[in-house]
């Protein structure tokens, strides 16, 4: 590979931008080569429809993938809970930069908190929060809405919503974290697997590539990830099931909450274990196979919630 500009590939959204910078920038700092954003516009930024309906949060990550291999970008930048759990052959996922903040925040008016809200509040959320806001409020109304995180704050003011959650880590790399009310722990609301964290993907074959794009990898923020998304694939989950993970490193261990939830959050099912970061696959398949045999496919097949739905979701 010569020294030529990188083309990185990123979704036009602000948020998308945001990150591909931050990324850009380690790279750059890392290797000292020029990086060039490449927006690339996806199905999920154009469509309408629920993300159960056009095919989960994949969507995101199809129309960047094809740039890759068509050679438009050499590398592309998601947000890492976007990724299908299951890796082409033909794709590398060559770093996980180390994770941001993986919880997730209300953002309501007047800063008001969850217990603030009054009955019957419209609360926007993927299927995943909605669950786990029902499972702590039964009375709330909550609404799948899509969009851009500043469409989705937008909506509180229109009266859409009472209220919306979204990722931390979002806010944060938009500027926005003067909009959060309150900061949910994992005890509360487990996120998303993946949440927080970045991926960054070449073409497999690049093999100098990849190894440029393993100098801004973390090895503990990919072996946390690789245990979520593990458990993600033997569950057999898309990205927007009502499945929750989180895997940390704690003690040089590596720690993971797992919970698959009724889309009423009337049925929660959790389980945990430890590993290390080299097993990090096989903590988040055995952890899987514990909710599996507690029931989680059938919560896992039956993913629409009693909520209403708005034009935009996750």
């Amino acid at each position: 590979m010569n020294a030529a500009t990188l083309r990185l590939g990123s979704r036009r959204s602000p948020m998308a931008i945001a990150q591909s910078r931050l990324v850009a920038q380690q790279i750059r700092d890392a290797t000292g080569r020029e990086v060039e954003i490449v927006g690339v516009t996806t199905l999920g930024d154009v469509s309408k429809a629920q993300l159960t309906q056009i095919g989960g949060t994949g969507v995101f990550v199809s129309a960047l993938r094809e740039a890759l291999l068509n050679g438009e970008v050499d590398l592309a930048v998601h947000s890492l809970k976007d990724l299908p759990a299951v890796q082409p052959a033909d794709v590398a996922l060559a770093a996980v930069p180390t994770r941001d903040d993986p919880r997730d925040a209300l953002v309501a008016h007047d800063g008001a908190k969850l217990a603030d809200l009054p009955t019957g509040a419209r609360v926007g959320g993927s299927l995943r929060r909605a669950a786990q806001l029902l499972a702590l409020r039964a009375d709330l109304r909550c609404v799948q809405i899509r969009g851009n995180a500043g469409t989705r704050i937008a909506k509180i003011d229109a009266g859409e919503v009472d209220a919306v959650v979204l990722a931390y880590a979002g806010l944060t790399r938009i500027g926005r974290l003067d909009a959060v009310s309150q900061v949910f722990e994992p005890d509360e609301m487990l996120p998303a697997p993946g949440q927080g964290a970045l991926a960054v993907e070449c073409r497999q074959a690049d093999n100098e590539l990849v190894q440029l794009l393993g100098t801004v990898n973390d090895e503990l923020s990919m072996a946390a990830t690789t245990a979520e998304r593990a458990l993600l694939e033997a569950l057999a989950a898309g990205c927007s099931a009502p499945v929750a993970a989180y895997a940390a490193v704690v003690n040089d261990s590596l720690d993971m909450r797992a919970a698959v939830l009724s889309a009423d959050g009337s049925r929660v099912l959790r389980a945990n274990g430890r590993g290390t970061a080299a097993n990090a696959r096989r903590l988040g398949a055995d952890i899987a196979a514990e909710l599996l045999h507690a029931g989680a496919a059938e919560l896992i097949r039956v993913p629409q919630a009693p909520v209403s739905t708005g034009n935009d979701a996750q």
